[in-house]
Order: C-alpha cells, then structure tokens, then sequence
C-alpha cells in the first residue's frame, strides 16, 4: 500500500501523453493539460524534454506563462544558462522580466555583463528598474536575495483604504500574509497580518492595530543571518531596511529554505575537503579542479605525518610490533576530532554557540574526550593482551589512544570557535584537515611514549 502510494506521489502526471500533444501540434489540449498541473510538476517535465521540445513548448506558452516554470526549476543557479542560450533573446528577456525580482536577479547574475545589459535594454522599464537596483548588491546579502515585490501601506490611513491596496498589489505581490506599514518618507514603522487587517472595522487607522515592534534585516546583513532570524521567529517574511530604516524588500521563506539549502551543502563539501561541491553531471576535470587544492594540502601535511614516523625508527626498529598499532592509534583519534568537529560547526551554524557558551562547550567535550578516552584505553588493552600477551604493549597503546581521544577532540571544538572569532567560515577546518592533524598528534603522543619506555618494551 505504501509503495503504490509513493509511486503515485512520484508521477503526477502523464509524460508520453504530454509529449505526444506537443508533437502533434494540439496546442490548445496541451496548454489545458499543461497549465492546470502544479509548477513543480511542469518544471520536472519541462527539464526532463529535449532541447526540441522545448522549441515547441517556447512557441505553445507565453513568457509569463513560462516564467512561472522557470521559478519552479529546482537546479543551482548556474545550470539556467543553457536553458536562456536555447529561447530567442526577446522571449527570454520577457519571460526573465515576468519573474520575481529576486528570482530574475538570479538567473541574470549566471549571465556575462554584455548580455545582462541587453535583456535589461529590452525588458520593460520598471522591471528593468527593479532588476537594476537588486543587481547592485553583493552576493549572498539580504539585497541579493529580497524581492522588492510585496505590500506596503501607510500608516495614516484606513483599513477601508488599506484593503483597496492590497487589492490592486496582491496580485503582483509574492505574499500577501504580512503588510508592512510605513511613513510619509519610506520608513518602516510597523506591521500587520492579514488576519488583522479583516476583521478590523473599516474605519480604523492602521497605526491604531499595527505591530510596532517590527523584526527586520539589514540589506547588507549575510544571507546565514537572515536565515537564522526567520528561523528563530519563525517567519514566513521578513522586511528588509537600509541604514535609514528604508523598507527596500522582503525575504520570504521559500528563498529562505533554498538558501538553507545552498549553506548546507557548502559546508558539507568544506567539511568533506572540496572547495565547492560538484554535481553528478560535473565535467571531470572540473571536479578534479574543485578537489585537488585540499588535496594537495593534505599530500604536504602527510608528509609531515611520514617525516615525524621517520624521527622515530629506531625505536621502530627495535619493536616492530608497534608500528602495527599506528593506523588504529591515528584512525581512532581522527574519527574523536571529527565528531568534535561536527558539533562545534553545527552549533556555530544554529547559533547555538554564543560567546558566554563556547567555554562550556569546551568543558563539555574535554570531559566526553576523557570518558571515551578511558573506555576505548582500556578496550584496547584488553584485545592486545589477548593477542599479544603483553601487558606493557597493551598499557603503553590504551595510555596512547586514551590521551589522543582526548587532544584530538578538544581540538577538534577549539579549531572552529577560533576560527569563527577570527571571523574565518568554521567549515573549512574539514574532517580531512582535522584528521591529518590528529594524525600528527597521536603519532607523536604513541611514539613517544614508545621511546620513554623502549628499553621495558625490548
């Protein structure tokens, strides 16, 4: 039951059927079929169809139909390209203009500045306009992902006044559920739900029933801040001002969840050592571009790790058997430092981790390293002096591991606070790095130990 039930969440609509109406040219039967399914159902068919049939797709909807589609398309921005290269320039300046602001800002910032330039010069005016100003700010800000698309009313007037202009705003509005209230000069003084909005008397004053304690971003905030604030109010909207207190935007909470999105897979590929993560369908030698420079920095760090195993050879040399220990030693205390790793990123990234925080957590892994130090130190003593019927071997490895699992998961919350103070993204202290480094350590703690007390090993 349950997987007839998935199957059918999977298909929600007939695709050969769809692709024969094109082909044999039934417009008015396609265009029936087509419109009436949801955007993201037509973004799935609409990707999946071949260049040619997205000729006779170009030809059947209009570019504000098209628009629609477009905004539904789930890819990262800059697998829009060859879709804009296969429409006519005009079509795809229209249809671009047809989008939300924030969404055509999108597509557009993926486009040479030669090209932006002429979709601006044939889109018209006040798109252009609107398009213009959110292209002058940086990437991953506040300005870069709002939408200058939503309600605004004034503060003097009525509820009655109120709700003939949201009536001729809601249909251009990308959500109607918050109107934000401002003054004669722009400036954002409250707010208002929609809700309130109905069931007021008509003859009431809006900044009689406004909510004057108005949670906004700044246009230059960073995207992860904005993300964190809707998140902790659990907004569907939020305003966004300039340094003025000028209302310019808004950020809803569908660019939100993408951003999420984007943030999370680019510290996934910082924690997995890769610049930036590449898809299934990334040119190989730009995959091999994208990884080699944390591999390279690891190759150097890993010859530090054989050099520092060199210092040691005559000690090795004495007792072979301990060389046998190192992978196990080195494994173990890397896998300590990346779980250290993972919590402290991660409360970085909630905001879980403030400032009067940060020594507690250090407190509390320092203790957790103690305790799996011991526990694994005395699982280690146990199996090698099982195998090898040395005592000393078999204290001489827990004591190593124990001591390891404690530095190794200490550095492993210290790295990233550090980094984060000095104002460094936490994630690109990456598992790989964290465990190159504990490599380091443990050899040194193991080997060391080792060379103390070579002589009651031999």
């Amino acid at each position: 039951m349950m997987d007839e039930k998935m199957e059918k969440d999977e298909v929600q609509y007939d695709e050969e059927h769809l692709r024969d109406l094109l082909q044999t040219g039934e417009t008015d039967a396609f265009r029936e079929e087509y419109l009436a399914l949801h955007p993201y159902d037509q973004a799935q068919f609409y990707e999946k169809v071949g260049p040619d049939i997205r000729q006779i797709i170009y030809q059947y909807l209009s570019p504000k139909e098209m628009s629609t589609v477009f905004e539904a398309l789930e890819l990262d921005d800059e697998n829009y390209l060859p879709f804009i290269d296969e429409m006519e320039s005009t079509y795809a300046a229209q249809m671009i203009s047809e989008m939300y602001t924030d969404d055509a800002v999108d597509v557009l910032n993926e486009l040479g500045q030669d090209r932006v330039s002429h979709f601006l010069k044939i889109m018209d005016q006040k798109s252009a306009e609107d398009i213009r100003d959110l292209l002058y700010y940086e990437e991953h800000t506040a300005g870069s992902i709002m939408t200058t698309e939503y309600v605004s009313i004034p503060a003097n007037s009525t509820v009655r006044s109120a709700m003939n202009i949201m009536r001729n705003a809601a249909p251009d509005a990308e959500t109607i559920y918050y109107i934000f209230v401002v003054d004669d000069a722009n400036h954002l003084v409250g707010v208002i739900s929609l809700r309130d909005l109905i069931i007021a008397a008509e003859d009431t004053l809006i900044h009689d029933i406004m909510n004057e304690r108005v949670v906004s971003v700044n246009v230059t905030d960073d995207q992860e801040d904005v993300a964190q604030v809707m998140k902790d109010y659990n907004f569907l909207a939020v305003p966004v001002i300039n340094s003025q207190d000028e209302m310019l935007g808004i950020i809803t909470v569908d660019d939100i969840i993408d951003v999420i999105d984007e943030e999370a897979s680019e510290d996934y590929s910082k924690l997995a050592g890769v610049s930036d993560m590449d898809t299934f369908d990334t040119n190989p030698f730009q995959a091999a571009k994208k990884r080699l420079p944390w591999l390279v920095i690891l190759l150097l760090l890993g010859m530090l790790t054989a050099n520092l195993i060199d210092l040691f050879t005559v000690t090795l040399e004495k007792v072979a058997l301990l060389a046998a220990f190192i992978p196990l030693i080195g494994g173990t205390s890397g896998n300590s430092g990346t779980q250290a790793l993972a919590v402290a990123v991660r409360g970085i990234a909630t905001g879980d981790v403030e400032e009067e925080s940060k020594m507690k957590l250090l407190v509390r892994e320092g203790l957790t390293g103690v305790i799996m130090g011991i526990v694994c130190g005395i699982v280690a003593f146990l199996i090698v002096y099982l195998w090898q019927s040395e005592a000393l071997l078999g204290l001489l490895v827990a004591t190593a591991i124990a001591c390891s699992i404690f530095v190794a998961t200490v550095a492993g919350s210290i790295i990233p606070l550090l980094m984060h103070r000095l104002k460094i993204d936490p994630a690109v202290a990456s598992g790989p790095f964290i465990t190159t480094l504990n490599d380091i350590t443990s050899i040194l703690i193991y080997l060391g130990i080792a060379t103390v007390f070579i002589d009651r090993l031999m």
